[in-house]
């Protein structure tokens, strides 16, 4: 495990004593990770452990004698505040399958307050998803799907976005999409945007990368 091109400036995230294990086995850490504005690339062989770290950065998976802060809120000792500010989907949940996009993003409201109505409507336009906003998630394709969830990722205005594997199943016309957006938010964003997949965003300046090994 490799940690490389750590930023110098304030940290928006401070996490400390991380770690991960399958089983019996260790796969890593203990980890610290600061993460400032900007896009952060979160790479490793398959089972090493990515999700679970993405996982661990929005407080969604908690490691006992681990400590998180994010923009001033401690998980440990503010864990709803906490998340609040910190943006995590599973793409392969089910959770949600009776809902359709429009109301899974009239909750999104509720579960970041940050919110951005503006910013669902346009992207979901862009992503082609208008015709699929009223049905329920478990009609919609895995490509759809994934489109529903980082329409999300972008409108929720949390300070923490994590995202996994953004670029799986979806369209070209899509990926370029949201590789703009990306570009856009390693230049200009004052929020920390983690990408977990086996290649970097073609394109975008990274402000990290998080290596977890082979």
């Amino acid at each position: 495990m490799t940690l490389s091109d750590f930023p110098q400036t304030a940290p928006l995230l401070l996490a400390r004593a991380l770690r991960c294990s399958a089983g019996p086995q260790r796969l890593w850490g203990p980890m610290d990770v600061q993460l400032t504005a900007g896009v952060t690339w979160v790479t490793g062989g398959e089972g090493r452990g990515k999700t679970s770290l993405l996982r661990m950065l929005a407080g969604d998976l908690v490691v006992p004698g681990s400590h998180l802060q994010l923009a001033g809120t401690g998980l440990q000792k503010e864990p709803a505040q906490y998340r609040k500010k910190a943006f995590w989907m599973d793409p392969r949940t089910s959770a949600w399958d009776q809902s359709s996009p429009l109301q899974f993003w009239e909750q999104g409201k509720r579960l970041w307050p940050l919110w951005n109505a503006e910013v669902c409507r346009a992207l979901a336009t862009t992503l082609g998803l208008d015709e699929h906003l009223a049905k329920p998630l478990y009609m919609l394709s895995t490509g759809s799907k994934r489109k529903v969830w980082i329409t999300a990722a972008c409108a929720s205005g949390a300070e923490l976005t994590c995202m996994d594997e953004p670029f799986a199943a979806l369209d070209k016309g899509s990926i370029r999409a949201i590789s703009g957006l990306l570009e856009e938010a390693a230049s200009g964003s004052s929020r920390a945007w983690v990408v977990a997949d086996y290649e970097p965003p073609a394109g975008v300046s990274l402000a990290a990368t998080i290596d977890l090994g082979e």
